[in-house]
Formats: C-alpha cells, structure tokens, sequence
C-alpha cells in the first residue's frame, strides 16, 4: 500500500518526508496500533533507533507483564544453553 501525502500538507507541516513519516509512526505506536518492531519499521529506522525516537519525545515503550515474563523465559533459556 501507499500512502500519498500532497506537497501542500507536507509543506504545511514544516516536516520532511522522512520526520512526518516518524510522527506518524509514533503516533501509530502511543495508540498502540502499531508494536514496536513494526512502527520502526514504518519509520523506516533500526529498532534502537526508533527506541531513541521515543525517548527523545518521552514516549514511554509499551512493555507489560507479558512482555516481561517472555523475556525472562528467553533469558532462563539462555542461561541453560
């Protein structure tokens, strides 16, 4: 899919392409529409740089007990390796 955004929008929004597509991005990820991994692709960034995206807005990272209890499970494999 496409996206079209007129030049008439684009300039109205004192972005480039690429910040717009950021701030969409993020607000895509804040309203939880989009994880992670996904909106940073959107953005067209790296993960980490997405994360540092965020951070820079003091957006929090949308990491729950779930989220939590995965990465403990994937470390304990780690560690039994």
């Amino acid at each position: 899919m496409t996206l079209n955004i007129s030049d008439q929008i684009l300039q109205a929004s004192g972005l480039t392409e690429e910040e717009l597509t950021l701030e969409i991005a993020i607000a895509l990820y804040q309203r939880e529409i989009l994880p992670l991994g996904k909106a940073a692709a959107f953005a067209g960034l790296h993960r980490m740089a997405f994360q540092a995206a965020l951070s820079e807005r003091k957006v929090p990272i949308n990491y729950d007990a779930e989220d939590l209890e995965a990465d403990l499970n994937a470390l304990d494999r780690i560690l039994s390796s």
